[in-house]
């Protein structure tokens, strides 16, 4: 993880070591590609396509070790997270006197992969070290670098172009259903079919309608905010059941909250059910994408639009700095 400006993000003010603290950041989709150069003999090199070497298998030892050390980033290097990593790869292309070899990590998460990229093509490097010592102790492994970055607020960033900020897709929405029993196909999915339509008709173009379970709602989530809709709007989850947790996905996601939305989609359910306050949804913004939390029920989500009519469009025109100051 970078600092930002002039100061080192893992020191603290008396210049201390420390591990930063990533709990108020969101979740989003998160991926980084290192490269490295091994330098050794054209007849190493020769050897190596040939897998004719005493150590057999060169490239394919050295890609699961990469993967291997990628998994052990934050063993290695004291003050790394612990990543959730979802895929790792890592590919090896030749000139006469070197072998490049690039990696690639992808997670969901608070946090960036850059570490665990540049780690799986040192551990990478240095295995193709080991294979190739007895014929050429000379070798070299050198040019070690992130070459590009994306996810978080800093969107994409590459060696050459540097940082583009992630930009909001105007008049685009997302739907993510949380249902365990509609996510395994035991249940019909009613509520986001309604939703996608009732956004349709306000002008939306609709990107899906994810129905996932209920333990993977973060995740899904990250990822759609990552892709920057004007709106995602989410059903089920809201409740006291032990599973449901799309308010505490939603919140570990928003930079600003907007609880009169929350408050008056409950107020509107309390007209018709008592039970409507014990609905735990939150709603508010992620990097300028509104993220709206509805009920699981059919007419918890009638009741949620209701609420929306008139009140989306103006608060996405806001956003976007053309509507009238609340």
């Amino acid at each position: 993880m970078s600092g930002n400006g002039n100061s080192l993000s893992h020191l603290d003010s008396d210049g201390r070591a420390r591990m930063v603290d990533v709990g108020d950041k969101a979740i989003t989709a998160r991926t980084a590609t290192a490269t490295g150069r091994f330098i050794t003999t054209p007849a190493v090199i020769a050897l190596v396509r040939a897998d004719g070497l005493p150590k057999a298998d060169v490239l394919a030892t050295a890609r699961i070790a990469g993967i291997s050390g990628a998994k052990k980033t934050s063993e290695l290097i004291p003050l790394c997270h612990q990543v959730p990593l979802s895929s790792v790869s890592i590919d090896f292309s030749f000139t006469d006197d070197s072998i490049l070899v690039s990696a690639t990590a992808k997670t969901i998460g608070q946090t960036g992969v850059e570490m665990e990229a540049l780690t799986a093509v040192a551990i990478a490097g240095l295995t193709l070290h080991d294979m190739v010592k007895a014929v050429d102790p000379t070798a070299e492994l050198g040019e070690i670098r992130l070459e590009s970055k994306t996810g978080g607020k800093r969107g994409h960033w590459t060696r050459h172009g540097g940082s583009a900020p992630v930009r909001l897709r105007p008049g685009t929405a997302a739907v993510v259903v949380a249902s365990t029993g509609g996510a395994a196909g035991m249940r019909e999915d009613t509520t986001g079919p309604v939703i996608a339509d009732w956004l349709a008709g306000h002008g939306f173009a609709v990107d899906a309608v994810t129905v996932v379970a209920d333990a993977d709602i973060a995740t899904e989530l990250g990822r759609v905010v990552a892709s920057a809709p004007a709106v995602i709007i989410t059903t089920g989850g809201t409740g006291l059941s032990p599973t449901d947790r799309t308010p505490e996905a939603t919140r570990a996601l928003l930079d600003r909250e907007l609880p009169g939305v929350a408050e008056a989609i409950r107020a509107r359910g309390l007209a018709a059910t008592p039970t409507a306050a014990l609905s735990r949804a939150v709603a508010g913004t992620a990097n300028g994408t509104v993220v709206v939390n509805l009920p699981g029920s059919t007419g918890g989500v009638r009741d949620g639009l209701a609420v929306l009519e008139g009140l989306l469009e103006h608060l996405v025109a806001q956003i976007a700095g053309g509507g009238a100051h609340g």
